[in-house]
């Protein structure tokens, strides 16, 4: 299984390259690569070049911006596990727990209030649809609003000893702030 990292975003909010934030001497990106390192591989998408030793590739589609073009690009390469590089507290056994979940065709996304669609599981099988709702200018959410996926609800992942950590969005110096507060 392959761990993907959404790098294309333009971190306006942030004011810098989200990827490269530094945490407790660190980018950000190596946070989110280490967590998923327990899988097959670990790549960047939607960038061109290795950002900070992770391994990068560009969008499979550069006309369409989002989630939704990143994860129709690891698609392309087999089953994977989809996370924002702006979630950099993402814990591995979270991670672990999400691969082995469910039936290998399904997607295995937690909710936490929404849908957690960056830091989920996708099946290779889910291709052709993510590619179609790509070409309708749709979202990862608006194709978990038609296709059947596993839901994780905050009983089981709490069980896991997660505490919603692995999808908390750095996107801003105040969430940095307090999620280096809260979790670190």
């Amino acid at each position: 299984m392959l761990g993907a990292i959404l790098v294309g975003g333009e971190s306006r909010r942030m004011g810098s390259d989200k990827a490269l934030v530094s945490i407790q001497g660190r980018p950000m990106i190596t946070w989110v690569a280490d967590a998923l390192a327990g899988l097959d591989s670990v790549i960047g998408v939607g960038r061109d070049a290795t950002v900070a030793g992770v391994h990068c590739v560009p969008d499979a589609r550069r006309d369409v911006r989002g989630p939704l073009a990143g994860l129709l690009t690891a698609l392309e390469m087999g089953p994977v596990v989809l996370v924002a590089v702006d979630q950099p507290f993402l814990r591995p056994d979270t991670v672990a727990r999400l691969a082995g979940l469910g039936d290998p065709g399904e997607a295995v996304v937690p909710i936490d209030g929404a849908r957690q669609v960056t830091c989920a599981r996708y099946p290779a099988e889910w291709l052709p649809e993510v590619a179609a709702e790509v070409e309708t200018g749709g979202s990862i959410q608006s194709l978990l609003d038609r296709l059947p996926f596993r839901a994780v609800e905050p009983g089981e992942w709490r069980s896991w000893g997660e505490d919603g950590r692995s999808w908390f969005s750095v996107d801003t110096p105040e969430a940095l702030a307090e999620g280096v507060a809260r979790f670190l």
